[in-house]
């Protein structure tokens, strides 16, 4: 979520809107709790989400989550950020595929073509929070959790996906079930 990926004390900003940087969400076993980070293409820890609020924060910027799987997990490492009350806008979770389309504006057509778990999906879902809870940023996430395959995706396939100012981009993983 960094403006023009310029050098800070902590080395090179993110800028998830460009190719190769994920934000996720990773369990802390230490501090028993979930943070967002943000990884490059190699999977290299690039900030915490600590760090994403207060560039956000700097910048007078927001962000809001729309959700799939994890089920609200990703705003609620947001929320535990001090200071997220200033940039998180709020979160949707739309666990079920009817919800995609009513609360945050997917087109039901491509629901129907690719299924909820999709990269165009997660890029829509990303615009439709956004545009939804005004923020300056949206961000989503759509997978399977398993146990079984959802319309031929396989179990552990995640999508992620940024929109911002200069347009969104997505993400996918798949992930070991």
């Amino acid at each position: 979520l960094a403006d023009d990926g310029g050098a800070t004390d902590d080395g090179p900003r993110p800028n998830p809107e460009d190719d190769g940087y994920l934000v996720g969400l990773v369990w802390n076993p230490v501090d028993q709790r979930s943070e967002i980070q943000v990884f490059d293409c190699l999977g290299a820890r690039i900030a915490e989400g600590v760090k994403v609020t207060a560039a956000l924060t700097e910048r007078g910027e927001t962000v809001a989550v729309a959700e799939s799987l994890p089920g609200g997990l990703l705003v609620s490492g947001l929320v535990d950020v001090p200071g997220a009350s200033v940039v998180l806008r709020g979160g949707v979770v739309a666990y079920a595929t009817d919800l995609k389309a009513d609360l945050l504006g997917v087109d039901p057509d491509l629901l129907r073509r690719a299924g909820a778990v999709d990269p165009d999906v997660a890029t829509a879902m990303a615009l439709g929070v956004r545009e939804r809870l005004t923020a300056t940023y949206g961000l989503s996430t759509t997978g399977v959790a398993g146990p079984d395959p959802q319309h031929g995706v396989a179990v552990g396939t995640v999508y992620v996906a940024l929109a911002g100012p200069r347009g969104a981009a997505g993400a996918g993983a798949a992930c070991e079930a």
